[in-house]
């Protein structure tokens, strides 16, 4: 049995939930605790490239690994890729719903948490304020207002929000149709794609009181998904006769290309535009190797449905889709023909092609331009 590791996150932290699921699925044991301890200021910051963020996980051997997709990396190559399909389409799938969920889920996760009170406040409240040391309400106040004013960097202004909550609504009825037929995006147990998309799923909207009881009552498979990552077994009472496996022969169900089709009206155009802002950026910027690469270059515009929308461009986004194409280029020609066939099946193919003129590496728990 492996060392005990500590996940450094919260409860309510979107992208804490991503890591926090493949610890609980891969059976690794850890404790979860607060980014507020001198320990972790002292010892845990330091090795984490002093960028504040979350998830942070401290090995049983001292090894700080910074960033979900990191954690997970770390992971995977311990325990022989136990969570990533090896067959040409489902490779590529897991790793393109990784990057949906991590990033392309971004606007309905905040509009949700920050423009519902009523229902989300005290919950809310409560949560922040336990980060922060007794006596410091007005701080927790502060900080939970800056967030709120966030939501305008993802593009959930007013004008905005009927297109967000018309495209989560038919979300979730999607998923709940896939989920309906499937225990997990690709079969009977989970891949990094699950991971990826349980990141805002669970932080967000399967938690926090008002998205929660949307998803409770009009996605309940969708719930019990949000469940079942979230329990050590498998959870397949549903689905006894499921094998706790990927689907054979390469499948790729009809309800996730109902689904990825959904999620590529937004994701698309916004990925496209958010490339072109941050190769305009990096045409105006002398950007040396091993340089930090930012969370934000400027603001990106794109249309969806006849609504215009102006959201963060985050090289964050580029430097998963490069796992996509990564393993699409790696692929035999016959192999990349089966793809491009399902990904223009779902109007995701551009996908493929939309691509940074500089590369994004790791390098001390940061993301670097290469």
């Amino acid at each position: 049995m492996m060392a005990a590791v500590t996940l450094y996150g919260s409860p309510h932290s979107l992208y804490t939930g991503r890591a926090r699921s493949y610890l609980i699925k891969a059976s690794i044991p850890y404790r979860e605790a607060l980014f507020n301890t001198p320990h972790y200021l002292e010892e845990v910051l330091p090795k984490a490239g002093n960028r504040q963020g979350m998830p942070t996980l401290e090995d049983g051997d001292g090894t700080v690994v910074r960033d979900g997709a990191a954690i997970i990396d770390h992971f995977e190559a311990q325990t022989g890729y136990q969570f990533s399909p090896s067959t040409p389409k489902q490779r590529v799938l897991s790793r393109l719903f990784d990057v949906i969920g991590a990033e392309g889920l971004l606007r309905p996760a905040m509009h949700y948490r920050w423009h519902f009170d009523d229902e989300n406040l005290a919950f809310l409240t409560h949560h922040f304020g336990v980060i922060l040391p007794k006596g410091m309400e007005e701080y927790t106040e502060k900080m939970m207002n800056n967030m709120r004013r966030a939501t305008r960097n993802f593009g959930a202004i007013p004008d905005v929000l009927p297109l967000v909550e018309s495209l989560y609504e038919s979300l979730l009825q999607k998923m709940n149709n896939h989920f309906t037929q499937v225990p997990y995006l690709l079969g009977g147990k989970p891949c990094i794609g699950d991971f990826g998309m349980i990141a805002p799923m669970y932080g967000h909207l399967g938690r926090d009181p008002k998205p929660l009881a949307m998803m409770q009552a009009n996605a309940i498979q969708v719930f019990r998904w949000v469940e079942r990552m979230n329990r050590p077994e498998l959870d397949l009472a549903e689905f006894v006769d499921t094998a706790p496996d990927y689907l054979v022969d390469d499948q790729v169900p009809e309800t996730l290309i109902e689904l990825l089709s959904h999620l590529a009206i937004d994701f698309l155009p916004e990925t496209r535009a958010a490339a072109a802002t941050i190769n305009e950026w990096l045409a105006d910027n002398a950007v040396e190797p091993g340089t930090t690469a930012e969370r934000a270059v400027g603001l990106a515009e794109f249309e969806v449905q006849g609504t215009s929308i102006k959201a963060i461009a985050q090289p964050y986004r580029f430097y998963l889709l490069t796992r996509v194409q990564n393993i699409y280029d790696e692929l035999a020609a016959e192999d990349q023909a089966d793809v491009k066939k399902m990904l223009k099946s779902c109007n995701l193919a551009e996908l493929l092609d939309i691509r940074l003129t500089r590369e994004i590496g790791r390098h001390n728990n940061l993301e670097v331009w290469v």
